[in-house]
């Protein structure tokens, strides 16, 4: 039976091991990327209210937007590599919801089955 390592050895070790964030840059990333999303989110309501007369329903198309050209990106592969950058700045918005659905739908596909509606080829 190992024995259990003491609670200050242990906080010490995890301390030595652990790699240095740089915070400074990790903010500003998430916080350029959040406000992109946004902007974009704005630019899109502008349109949308301008093909559109209700606002609600501008909205809404706004929120369905973002979540397909995520779910697109995500299912790429493209969405993960852009989050590893962006931090947090992708995490919040809708856009994170979307990748939190589709990536485990995607992960699952490629073990056993296919998802509805996506096309493979066959082997």
């Amino acid at each position: 039976m190992k024995k259990a390592v003491p609670d200050k050895e242990y906080t010490e070790k995890v301390k030595r091991l652990t790699p240095k964030s740089p915070i400074l840059k990790d903010c500003l990333s998430a916080f350029l990327f959040g406000g992109f999303m946004c902007i974009s989110g704005e630019v899109l309501f502008n349109l949308y209210s301008g093909l559109l007369t209700d606002e609600k329903v501008a909205r809404t198309a706004v929120s369905i937007t973002v979540i397909v050209f995520t779910a697109i990106l995500t299912g790429i592969g493209v969405y993960d590599k852009i989050a590893k950058i962006a931090g947090a700045g992708l995490a919040v918005p809708i856009s994170g919801f979307a990748n939190s659905v589709c990536s485990p739908a995607i992960e699952y596909s490629t073990d056993e089955r296919d998802i509805i509606g996506l096309s493979r080829k066959a082997p």
